[in-house]
């Protein structure tokens, strides 16, 4: 089964996005090898403020070949018609997406996806980019009264810049 992995960018004191979804506070990581992570996948999953994101001027397109889909109840269709906008049904498309062959799936974001996801026991790993900011308010990584996850770290590297980076097995995941 293709596994789900949550990757994001975080201040120390955990949230994703400042209180008006600012990103300005991540700081570029110039050890950090974006051609070998995105090697890893060929298919994303993105919330609709996320998604929204990707579509600003001057943002990174996703690699050919990739599936791309939008999870959204109130999106009507997407900008480009390779990607999908997924409504109903969320795990049950994302379990069914797990089944299918291929590299692993990128949760590339949304918090209250991650949340949703987390629940319905279909995200694998968490690795995380802590950057050494305190925002003080925005988006939290999780939720309070999100569902409960037992962690088993795997890894931890920091760069040069001060950003820490752990990555973590989640041990209830469905498998």
């Amino acid at each position: 089964m293709r596994p789900v992995r949550y990757s994001v960018a975080t201040s120390l004191d955990g949230f994703i996005a400042g209180p008006n979804g600012e990103t300005d506070w991540i700081r570029p990581d110039p050890t950090f090898d974006f051609a070998a992570v995105y090697a890893q996948f060929d298919t994303a999953l993105l919330g609709r403020r996320t998604y929204e994101l990707t579509q600003r001027p001057g943002a990174p397109e996703w690699p050919a070949g990739w599936s791309v889909y939008v999870i959204s109840t109130t999106l009507r269709d997407a900008a480009d018609s390779a990607i999908r906008v997924v409504r109903t049904a969320v795990a049950e498309t994302v379990m069914e997406l797990r089944r299918q062959p291929g590299k692993a799936i990128w949760l590339f974001g949304g918090g209250t996806l991650f949340a949703s996801l987390l629940a319905a026991r279909q995200v694998d790993e968490i690795e995380l980019a802590i950057m050494p900011v305190l925002l003080g308010r925005g988006v939290p990584l999780l939720r309070p009264g999100s569902a409960n996850a037992d962690l088993t770290l795997q890894a931890m590297r920091r760069s040069p810049n001060g950003i820490l980076r752990p990555s973590y097995r989640v041990n209830n995941a469905a498998s």
